[in-house]
């Protein structure tokens, strides 16, 4: 199918440019984001007669995606999850949460923005893309850990081994060693006291 894209459209062209894709990317995907219009005589007459209004428009789209990209520079957001003792997660970061991260911190952010070839199912910091228009794009930081201790240990660039070894808690931490020791001298009395 000939379409007219208008706005630019990541590996196929430009605002105003006439392309051709498959039926279905364009009536899935381009058409009803209204990201391109059917190539028929009438839309490329009426495209012509609203080039400058759609130029515009994508100038201040893109003047206001600037703008909140400096705002979003060095941004960074902790997403703490469960994990098994291999860093595998139990169950996995999506784009979804990732953009819930960012709103709680006050960034205006669709889950549909944030770009992500696959799930993120292990612990660790990862460079996250987030599309803020069809021209700009910006890198947030998302680290994922177990909690907020072993975050800022992630952070400071501690290998999963040394987190490991600083969080580990044994349980001899819990117990006074005297302890076990009162409790034989004291059940030894007891048997005493029943004889």
């Amino acid at each position: 199918m000939e379409i007219i894209l208008l706005e630019r459209v990541r590996k196929l062209g430009q605002i105003g440019d006439v392309v051709t894709v498959k039926d279905g990317y364009a009536r899935n995907f381009l058409l009803p984001q209204k990201k391109a219009l059917r190539s028929t005589k009438a839309n490329r007459e009426y495209f012509e007669l609203q080039r400058i209004d759609i130029e515009t428009r994508n100038l201040e789209g893109k003047k206001d995606a600037e703008s909140a990209a400096t705002k979003l520079k060095g941004a960074s957001a902790v997403i703490i999850r469960q994990a098994g003792e291999s860093n595998n997660l139990y169950g996995s970061v999506s784009a979804r949460d990732i953009a819930t991260a960012l709103s709680e911190q006050k960034f205006k952010i669709d889950r549909t923005q944030v770009i992500l070839d696959h799930a993120i199912k292990y612990l660790g910091i990862y460079n996250i893309q987030i599309k803020l228009h069809a021209e700009v794009m910006s890198v947030i930081e998302i680290n994922v850990a177990r909690s907020a201790a072993e975050a800022e240990m992630q952070a400071k660039g501690l290998s999963a081994k040394m987190i490991e070894e600083e969080l580990d808690v044994s349980v001899e931490d819990y117990f006074e060693s005297d302890v076990a020791e009162d409790s034989d001298d004291s059940a030894e009395e007891a048997l005493a006291t029943e004889e």
